[in-house]
């Protein structure tokens, strides 16, 4: 966002004559994911309603075959003697049938949106045009513009010939801008090229005015270029696509008065009612350079010298007799009963006799 106190104003001649205060709005938070939702939004109430007809796919008399003729139960075309006759109708399946779901005219085309969203969407807009990186990323030819924002004395409201409004934007190296758009006008890809939307190019500088003196129809005819009033800004052409980073020419009326329709940070609007322009989280977002002030660090504690702590097992206790007596302390008496039971029961045991004695064995054997 842009952070010095004044503009220059150019004359339309070209020189600097003026300073006039930087608005609040353009130092407004840069929100890219608003910007992006009301932009998707807004875009959808232009849209006009569009349906097939509503007997499409059914002109036609077709009655299903029923079973027990080994075929699909689809509606067929009846009569003899054609191609036509028995061929499936109405599915969306078959040749010449509806299509699936046909769509309606009352289907929901428009969204409604919050205020106060669209009026943090626009002054988020305004702010990312104050921001020349932004205006090069979108791809605006402002290598040559001396300063952004760029504003204008209002003489420029009073241009009545396109010659005028060219001869004014070479002399402020803007027309550099509108060239880009000229040159990038092609032919449209698809079927749009039939539905008077054949062409397509870029966009180029949005003039910003106060009052319409004869600007209007000065800039009206350069490709790429649109005006509009500082009373009706508009998202969709002060972020085109939900890009931001448009290229503003602000006349010097207009310009002042921003704070006067979108106030500051600590007086309201007095155009929006009870409207105050929205803060920052957090106005700093260089966050290492906020840990490694000098402020933070004097009241930070010293680093702690590294300190090894074992990670604590949980012993199993059928295999870890000193969790098992922490367990159970009855468990160790058990143990003792149940060797001294088997040691009793191993004296117990008496050794059998064998079946035959030796003495047979060695008869048994001798040779």
């Amino acid at each position: 966002m842009a952070s010095r106190p004044t503009v220059s104003v150019h004359a339309v001649g070209g020189e600097s004559s003026s300073s006039v205060h930087l608005p609040a709005v353009l130092t407004a938070p840069i929100r890219l994911d608003i910007v992006a939702l009301m932009h998707k939004s807004l875009n959808k109430n232009k849209r006009q309603p569009y349906a097939v007809a509503k007997e499409a796919g059914h002109q036609t008399s077709a009655e299903s075959w029923g079973t027990g003729r080994a075929v699909a139960r689809i509606p067929r075309v009846a009569g003899s003697g054609t191609h036509r006759a028995g061929q499936g109708a109405f599915g969306n399946m078959c040749r010449g049938g509806r299509m699936f779901a046909p769509t309606k005219i009352w289907r929901k085309w428009h969204v409604r949106t919050g205020v106060n969203q669209r009026r943090y969407a626009v002054a988020a807009a305004l702010a990312a045009s104050a921001v020349p990186s932004l205006l090069l990323a979108r791809g605006h030819r402002i290598e040559q513009i001396k300063e952004v924002p760029f504003v204008i004395g209002n003489e420029v409201e009073s241009i009545q010939k396109t010659k005028e409004a060219v001869t004014f934007l070479k002399g402020h190296n803007a027309h550099r801008d509108v060239e880009k758009a000229w040159s990038s006008r092609s032919v449209r890809p698809g079927k749009g090229k039939w539905r008077n939307r054949r062409w397509r190019s870029r966009r180029g500088p949005l003039i910003v005015y106060n009052e319409d003196k004869g600007i209007v129809k000065a800039f009206r005819n350069l490709p790429g270029v649109e005006t509009c009033n500082v009373k009706s800004l508009n998202l969709l052409t002060l972020a085109p696509g939900g890009h931001l980073g448009r290229f503003i020419i602000w006349t010097e009326s207009a310009f002042s008065r921003l704070d006067e329709i979108f106030g500051t940070h600590e007086v309201a609007s007095q155009q929006k009612n009870n409207y105050i322009l929205p803060h920052a989280k957090v106005t700093n977002p260089d966050i290492s350079r906020i840990i490694n002030s000098d402020e933070v660090q004097a009241v930070l504690r010293p680093e702690r010298e590294f300190v090894h702590r074992s990670v604590k097992v949980k012993p199993n206790p059928l295999k870890n007799r000193k969790a098992l007596f922490h367990l159970n302390p009855h468990a160790k008496q058990q143990l003792t009963h149940a060797h001294e039971a088997q040691a009793a029961d191993k004296k117990k045991r008496v050794k059998k006799p064998r079946a035959a004695g030796e003495k047979f064995l060695s008869t048994l054997l001798a040779p």
